[in-house]
């Protein structure tokens, strides 16, 4: 892996200069933004995958319900296999497939009972939106780097030890390391969120400071909640599978922090099928599984929320086989500063 970096070094720059012109002409208006008639709020990241923009964008959509706002979601539909613009949901059944939409935006569809849609082109697509469902307020998931259109409140979610780390290779330019934009791009942001998942909160090193000058800054992190059976809709507490001997299944950009919570449960976390980052499960796949699964004599199948909406139209092959997925939940560590700052700017703006 470190040999293909050194290779794809010299690319790193390239993507970095194409990215820097393509902000500077934003920045100066030669490219501009579009207003929609609804509040806008961005969810994003300086990164490819693993932030935590997905649980954020569903407590945020909690907020916006508890507050008498019509809200809906929209995102691109990454790895769908649909094309323009697709209304997932219109806030009572879903539309769509999970293929048609892509699974982190079904996943949330199911999970708020919202309106929801996909399309490359957020601006046509928000406006679809408004129009099909009437919504006041438009939470853009996965949407920092679309500057296309107008959002009335900007928030970067960055992983706290990606913040913190010292691997250089890591914070160069795709396709070297993860990043998408550089620390600076911070700087365009409203508030910044440090992710800190199941890790305790740490103190930000002195060469990290300097981009979070006047930021408003915020902390959150992750609680299980409970384990579900995906084919049958049985929740379960966290204590009831402790001991349990499972085979993880997980295909999301950073499973560490998925195997390290299972373990911090009790569920023994030697015996794992990962994947990449939005799997598509095929029949292949499943039967591997299986198999992985009466070799190894485990208990069940423990996966993650965003992998178990992709498996679910498995359930006949699965019905010998107890499959789990864990429900997590994003916390902020000041919860109250943190929902007054965010209904404050959109009162203002």
């Amino acid at each position: 892996m470190n040999l293909l970096r050194f290779i794809l070094l010299p690319f790193a720059p390239v993507y970095g200069l194409v990215i820097r012109i393509r902000n500077m002409f934003f920045d100066k208006n030669v490219f501009k933004s579009v207003k929609v008639k609804a509040k806008v709020i961005s969810v994003g990241n300086l990164t490819v995958g693993g932030s935590g923009k997905t649980p954020m964008v569903i407590y945020l959509i909690e907020i916006m319900k508890s507050a008498g706002r019509k809200v809906g979601v929209l995102s691109r539909g990454y790895g769908r296999s649909s094309i323009g613009y697709i209304l997932v949901s219109d806030g009572n059944q879903m539309l769509s497939t999970v293929e048609q939409s892509g699974d982190e935006i079904y996943h949330t569809a199911i999970d708020t009972k919202v309106p929801a849609a996909v399309c490359e082109r957020r601006v046509q697509g928000a406006k679809r939106l408004i129009k099909d469902t009437g919504i006041n307020t438009i939470v853009l998931d996965d949407a920092f780097q679309h500057r296309w259109i107008y959002r009335d409140l900007d928030l970067l979610i960055i992983d706290q030890d990606f913040f913190n780390s010292s691997d250089t290779f890591i914070h160069n330019y795709l396709p070297v390391g993860i990043m998408r934009e550089g620390f600076k791009s911070i700087n365009r942001s409203d508030a910044v969120i440090l992710n800190r998942k199941f890790s305790d909160k740490l103190e930000i090193p002195e060469n990290r400071k300097q981009y979070l000058m006047d930021k408003q800054v915020f902390t959150c992190f992750y609680e299980a909640v409970e384990f579900v059976d995906v084919i049958r809709n049985i929740h379960y507490t966290i204590e009831e599978f402790n001991g349990q001997k499972g085979l993880i299944l997980s295909g999301i950009a950073n499973p560490e922090s998925f195997l390290k919570v299972l373990n911090r449960t009790g569920v023994e976390v030697n015996n794992k099928m990962i994947f990449r980052d939005h799997k598509e499960y095929t029949l292949t796949e499943v039967q591997q599984i299986r198999r992985r699964f009466y070799t190894t004599n485990s208990n069940s199948v423990i996966t993650t929320e965003k992998d178990a909406v992709k498996l679910t139209k498995f359930s006949r092959e699965f019905d010998d086989i107890d499959l789990f997925y864990l429900k997590i939940k994003l916390c902020m560590d000041d919860e109250k500063s943190f929902k007054q700052y965010l209904l404050n700017k959109l009162n203002d703006n």
